[in-house]
């Protein structure tokens, strides 16, 4: 008798290559690809797959157990080594704007989709393997990853799931067997690094560049397949595609984008490579490249080493960019719509979402019941120039503004000391910083008092929506320090961490505190690089 295999509850059915339109061509080698969504591609054979950690939260929504998720089958079928019945392997072709150019052809160039099965509400999920190997969309790169960024991609996007960001999830991290040669600083000095591939999961993993690549090219045959099936599967509470199910989309893509940039903006994170074949048509945050979070609160501060002169994708301008971005959707969308002000109309659903989501989220930060118009707008405008004043830790000055007083106005010493953990420059605290602090807070205490909210309400309310833990990229560098060391240790150690990022776990208390001077400058704990 032979006994079952593991994975054998995941039952693939996978609707994306069942109803769309398929390259006829399996010549897996850089090419252009033409009149199909996809190409299909089997992953590449690799060595000696071991796995590094999962998310037990992702495994169990698929209902995978501990005990399945610790067998090597677990970790064969997730580094692409065995495929299970059922798996119809392939590569999404779509283009993009990037840095505000038209790119033409992207696709999937290192991230292979296994297929899609049903998670426990029933609802499919695209299983899709990123450094699993080439693909006609690889533009002559080797489709792989390493550990560095694959533990990266594998913590944030854990991180942000449990931030209440939308986000696509991980499921597993697991080392190839094999090196990969890389330049992080693409300096002219690559050297070989432990591979590895990351399970990211998500009902669908269709951007924006999958509809502007048909449009580009003139084949609107198949950008209405592609736009109705989208519909059909991701949108159906829309009804059957017709011309007003497809504004009604943009419309919805729009209010889902603005949603996903407003949770940016509360948890201080940056994208820093916001093209447009990076941009989820479900409002998702995706592909985490050169990512980070706010150390000191800077409006024009980007993570991308690339983006470092223009600053395209800094913090203060993400809501920005994401609307160019729709405008990009709503062009190639346009020529099965015909009509530009329906869609311009669809588009004045970002401003309206963001501008109104933005406010909520600031009075919730701040511990407020409502927004109380030209008054809380000048507090929060000296609120922001405040902080980006002087050198101030955003993650640890909010967290610390739930323990201010309703009463008692406090002096500018007593402000100063409670918010000296978040300050990073001692110099910097001039006489007339401090008397500006101590005179913001007493003018939030006033606002505090004119709402009949008891302290320890308040405080609660708080703590729910600005985080203790973030994934700083320097923690991020420490675990990767230790993974390519072969110790994982500490990858799972802030998996568990980043779980619970607003509770207070003063068991690990050291991962809340404000970046060390010794990682200021440190390759991979500030900014990355598109290899980082």
């Amino acid at each position: 008798m032979t006994s079952q295999h593991p994975l054998h509850s995941l039952e693939f059915d996978t609707a994306f290559t069942a109803q769309l339109p398929a390259d006829p061509s399996t010549v897996n080698r850089s090419r252009q690809v033409f009149g199909a969504c996809f190409s299909r591609v089997e992953p590449a054979q690799v060595a000696a797959p071991q796995l590094v950690a999962y998310a037990p939260e992702m495994a169990m929504t698929l209902g995978l157990t501990p005990e399945i998720c610790a067998t090597s089958a677990f970790a064969d079928v997730f580094a692409g080594k065995e495929l299970r019945p059922g798996m119809d392997p392939h590569a999404t072709c779509y283009g993009g704007h990037q840095f505000g150019h038209w790119a033409g052809q992207l696709g999937d160039g290192r991230a292979i989709n296994l297929g899609e099965v049903r998670d426990d509400a029933g609802q499919r999920q695209m299983l899709q393997l990123k450094g699993a190997g080439p693909t006609p969309y690889s533009r002559s790169a080797d489709g792989l990853a390493v550990l560095r960024s694959s533990v990266r991609e594998f913590l944030c996007s854990e991180a942000m799931h449990h931030l209440g960001v939308p986000t696509t999830r991980s499921l597993s991290l697991v080392l190839s067997g094999e090196d990969v040669v890389r330049d992080m600083f693409y300096d002219g000095h690559p050297r070989p690094e432990p591979g590895a591939i990351v399970c990211r999961v998500a009902p669908s993993f269709i951007r924006f560049g999958n509809f502007e690549i048909f449009s580009a090219r003139g084949d609107p045959a198949n950008l209405r397949r592609l736009l109705d099936f989208t519909i059909r599967t991701q949108f159906p509470a829309l009804g059957e595609p017709s011309e007003a199910a497809y504004v009604a989309f943009m419309a919805e893509v729009c209010r889902l984008t603005a949603e996903m940039v407003v949770h940016w903006a509360r948890v201080g994170f940056v994208h820093g490579v916001m093209n447009t074949d990076n941009m989820s048509i479900l409002g998702l945050t995706i592909d985490y490249g050169p990512y980070g979070w706010l150390d000191n609160f800077d409006i024009n501060w980007t993570p991308n080493t690339t983006d470092a002169s223009q600053r395209r994708y800094r913090f203060g301008q993400q809501g920005q960019v994401a609307l160019w971005n729709l405008f990009r959707l709503a062009e190639a969308i346009y020529p099965l719509v015909g009509e530009s002000g329906p869609l311009e109309e669809a588009l004045n659903v970002f401003k309206t979402t963001y501008d109104q989501g933005w406010r909520a989220m600031m009075v919730g930060k701040l511990g407020l019941s409502s927004h109380d118009g030209e008054h809380d707008q000048k507090l929060l405008a000296e609120l922001l120039a405040t902080l980006s004043a002087v050198e101030t830790d955003m993650t640890i000055f909010f967290r610390r503004l739930a323990r201010v007083p309703v009463e008692g106005d406090l002096s500018d010493d007593a402000a100063m000391e409670l918010f000296q953990d978040a300050f990073y420059v001692d110099e910097q605290l001039t006489q007339e910083h401090r008397q500006r602090v101590g005179g913001w807070m007493r003018d939030y205490q006033r606002r505090l008092r004119q709402q009949s909210v008891d302290d320890a309400t308040r405080s609660q309310r708080m703590n729910a929506v600005n985080p203790k833990y973030v994934l700083r990229n320097y923690v991020a560098q420490l675990a990767i320090d230790d993974a390519e060391q072969g110790d994982f240790g500490k990858v799972r150690e802030l998996l568990t961490l980043l779980r619970r990022p607003y509770d207070e776990q003063p068991e690990h208390a050291q991962y809340a505190g404000r970046r060390p001077d010794w990682a200021r400058n440190r390759p991979g704990c500030s900014m990355l690089s598109c290899s980082s």
